[in-house]
């Protein structure tokens, strides 16, 4: 049976479906929780009833995460060795604790956006939705 799109309040735009996602909301809804534990997401949302168990993000998340921490990081570690003059080491010991946190900061975030950038376009199992034209506010 096919899902209703006018059951749900679905996103009006990619960019609001990312956002649900990156909240740890469910795409179709935007209610329910993406996420059981921090990287676990529930086999289905609690709300709607979107079958969550089919995602495939694997680990490009991870992959964003490190594009991101690594271009963000890049230009203070530059300005660390060459503007400041401190060693490699201590620019080493500085640095790796914090693009760790980043990284562990941003990684559910971007799970969620991925799942939703998915969910979005119908990618795997996931069906794509819209709203229906009579339905626009």
């Amino acid at each position: 049976m096919a899902p209703d799109p006018t059951r749900y309040n679905l996103p009006d735009s990619f960019i609001a479906a990312l956002l649900r996602g990156a909240r740890g909301r469910c795409p179709r809804c935007g209610e329910g929780a993406v996420f059981r534990k921090w990287l676990k997401p529930h086999d289905h949302c609690g709300v709607c009833g979107l079958d969550l168990s089919v995602q495939q993000a694997d680990d490009f998340p991870a992959y964003i995460g490190i594009f991101v921490v690594g271009h963000l990081l890049a230009p203070i570690v530059i300005a660390m060795i060459g503007t400041y003059g401190l060693s490699a080491w201590l620019t080493l010991a500085i640095i790796l604790p914090v693009a760790v946190i980043m990284l562990l900061v941003m990684l559910q975030p971007t799970k969620g956006a991925v799942i939703s950038f998915l969910w979005w376009h119908g990618i795997g199992a996931f069906k794509r939705e819209r709203r229906l034209p009579e339905d626009e506010p």
